[in-house]
């Protein structure tokens, strides 16, 4: 059975890293963008991860601009902005697409594995989910994500057992992360 262990992505310099380095850790796999409503996820993505990373637990950040382009910058720019504005010791990768022909094998698996559930109730998901339609009409049944912050959560054997859409309280999604650890 495959899992994310079976994967190799770039870092933000673009070396190869094998996801096998992260073997019997908990990860948070989250695409990101830096001019997204969602950027303030960052802060507490990273209160998270200082609290937790000494009990095995990583996330790795993967910005892409496949959303109303909302990660224009370079992945120095980006990476300064993060580090700066939120002070973010994460783990950041090359910018990559999430959606369509050119989408990451990461990112396809990863939405195989968990699928697309929607954003949930109200106003505001009910817009973001109008907006996200629109948006990915242009990637057919290749829009594996649906917007920037969607989260995976992967357990110490290389298995995604949790999909956090955007519109997740991120304090449902740090009980879930530590359950996983």
């Amino acid at each position: 059975m495959k899992t994310v262990y079976d994967f190799t992505v770039r870092d933000r310099k673009g070396n190869d890293v094998s996801l096998s380095d992260y073997a019997g850790k908990v990860l948070l796999i989250v695409n990101t963008a830096t001019g997204c409503g969602f950027t303030p996820h960052y802060e507490p993505l990273e209160a998270m991860y200082k609290e937790l990373k000494d009990k095995g637990f990583e996330i790795l950040d993967f910005p892409c601009n496949q959303f109303a382009n909302q990660a224009p910058g370079s992945e120095d720019e980006i990476h300064e902005f993060c580090t700066l504005k939120f002070g973010t010791e994460f783990p950041q990768f090359k910018k990559i697409d999430v959606n369509g022909e050119s989408a990451d094998p990461l990112f396809a698996f990863l939405a195989t594995e968990k699928p697309f559930e929607g954003f949930g109730k109200g106003m505001k998901n009910a817009m973001l989910e109008k907006f996200a339609k629109m948006n990915n009409k242009q990637f057919g049944d290749k829009a594996y994500i649906k917007w920037n912050f969607t989260k995976f959560l992967v357990d110490r054997e290389g298995n995604v057992v949790a999909r956090f859409e955007p519109t997740v309280d991120m304090a449902d999604v740090k009980k879930a992360v530590e359950a996983a650890l």
